[in-house]
Formats: structure tokens, sequence, C-alpha cells
């Protein structure tokens, strides 16, 4: 693939960025992706400080290519994530979740990339203004925590590419080749994919949760608690149990009390379909296997410049 703003901000053969995402990308699915030509993130949002520096150890031992940590920015031991971080010398982070403007300088006086993850193109400007690398906009089609003007990436990434000049990653219901070319002929520089990494044996989340990614269709997952924080997830007894209490009109602390906590650890990590909370995007209508990471990459480029070749021969 010819290089583009992206592959030479991080380093990387292919504009190809795997999320971070809580209790799935660990160290060996961020450095199996990084090693394969993408970008693996290793998501800090579900592990403590030093779980985070274990990861991060272990990835720099099975990859030399770069890799990202990606820190939601309301962690509540922040500042020894940071630290972690800087220490441990990772060169790119992808923030989360709060202002860019609290931690990017920081980052970035210690050499560090620094990459801001919007659902709006308000924020896409604020974090432009904050001095960001680049920036990832998200369409509400992805999985676990959105945005709450639930803009859709189709939507979102040709109204960002107007109004920023920093690169623009694309996020949100992509899961394929075709799905990467149509990103960025929207304008984006590169995407990033979650779900479908979900169901890779490397992906540090349970069997059972990702079997149940394989088998979902199309309707299966939605947003829902946009009282606390938007969340997608799939359809299962959890989320029954939150539309039997919204039909009483709960109030928010009704529905704090329901969400409880380690809910999502308890489905995604532990294996609980019933009671735990699923987060998933909806192109897991779209996945139908559990395969390597490493075959993702090949296949989603593979797939990527046929679609290509076949466009400009229209």
């Amino acid at each position: 693939m010819s290089v583009n703003r992206i592959t030479q901000l991080f380093n990387i053969k292919y504009p190809l960025i795997q999320a971070g995402m809580i209790w799935a990308s660990g160290w060996k699915l961020a450095s199996a992706v990084s090693n394969a030509g993408g970008l693996g993130i290793i998501g800090a949002g579900s592990m403590y400080p030093d779980i985070l520096r274990e990861h991060i150890q272990k990835c720099k031992k099975a990859t030399t290519k770069p890799f990202a940590v990606n820190v939601p920015m309301l962690y509540p031991e922040i500042d020894k994530i940071m630290d972690i971080i800087v220490k441990e010398e990772v060169k790119i982070v992808f923030t989360s979740a709060g202002n860019p403007k609290t931690w990017t300088k920081h980052l970035q006086d210690h050499g560090i990339k620094v990459v801001h993850v919007v659902s709006s193109v308000k924020f896409a400007m604020k974090s432009e203004e904050a001095g960001v690398d680049a920036v990832v906009a998200e369409g509400f089609e992805a999985g676990g925590h959105n945005g709450r003007d639930e803009t859709t990436t189709f939507t979102l990434i040709p109204m960002v590419k107007e109004k920023i000049s920093i690169p623009l990653i694309a996020a949100g219901g992509i899961a394929t080749g075709r799905g990467m070319l149509a990103a960025m002929v929207l304008g984006a520089d590169a995407v990033q994919v979650g779900s479908r990494f979900v169901a890779t044996p490397e992906a540090s989340s349970h069997k059972n949760f990702k079997e149940l990614v394989v088998k979902a269709q199309e309707g299966d997952t939605v947003l829902t608690l946009k009282e606390l924080a938007p969340v997608r997830l799939l359809k299962n007894k959890f989320y029954e149990d939150v539309q039997d209490l919204y039909s009483r009109t709960p109030s928010k602390e009704e529905l704090i009390e329901l969400l409880g906590r380690a809910r999502a650890k308890r489905g995604m990590f532990e294996g609980d379909l019933e009671e735990g909370e699923l987060e998933i995007g909806q192109i897991s209508g779209l996945i139908n296997d559990i395969k390597p990471a490493a075959d993702l990459v090949e296949e989603i480029i593979n797939e990527f410049q046929k679609a290509k070749k076949e466009v400009l021969e229209l």
C-alpha cells in the first residue's frame, strides 16, 4: 500500500488500527496485529496500573513493531497509568472520554504521539486545538461507549474531514476491506477496527462472548443507558432487565443500582451471557467466524486492494 499520513505518523505498514477495547485487547492481540503490519492497541480501561505495566512489557517482548495504549481519561488512577506509559517508553497513546488538553502536551513532551477519540465534529475540532497528532472519529454503530448525538460513521467522517487538517481515523461499523475503502473514500486516512478483532483467539475476552458475537445478527445490538453513558451492547437478560426498568421511568440512581459494578467484566471477560454487559458493535452481524488476528489483517487488506481495483475499473 502507498504510504499515507497515518502510516508515516505511526511507522506502520497498513493504515489499519485495532481498537483498544476493555476486556478484549491485551498484549497478545496488540502484538499480533502489530506484527501483521497494523497498529495494535492495549486497552488500559480494564487494567489496574500494575497489570497494564505487565501487558506493555509482554507486548514489547512479543513485537518489535509500534503498538499503542488506549487510556479512557475518566480512569480513576490515570496519573499512575500515564506515569507507567512514560516510564515504559510507549510511543503512541490513544486517549478517550475526556478533555484532550489534560494530557496531550505532557505525553508529547516525552516523545509520545497522541490520538484522541471523538464522536462529533465539535470535539474533533477541540482535539485539533489541543494539539493532538490525529483523531479517531467514531460513529455510533461502534460497540461499547458512544457519543450522545448518535451520528453514524458515514455521516461523521466527511463532516469531520471538512473541519480539521490533522490525520483522521474512521471507526464504527468497519470490519472488512470494503468498509475500509469506503471510510477512506469519505476522507479517512486510516480505519480503526474493534468488534472484528474480538472474534480472534488472541482477544482476552471470554470464549462464550466470542461465540455469541459470531452468532449475532442484524438488530441484535442496541444503544442504551444514555442517562449514564451511552453504551452499545448485545441483547440478553441484563438488557431485558434494563428495558423493564425503563418501563417504570427510573431515576438515574435506579439505573446506576441496576448496572452495579463490574458488569462488563462479568459478561465479556468472565463469560456470563445472561447477567453480564456484552459490549459489541452493530457490525457483529457481519462477523461469522473466529480467526487469528494476523489472518484478519491480511484478509482486510487483500479485500481493500481488490475493492479499490474494482472501483477504479468502473
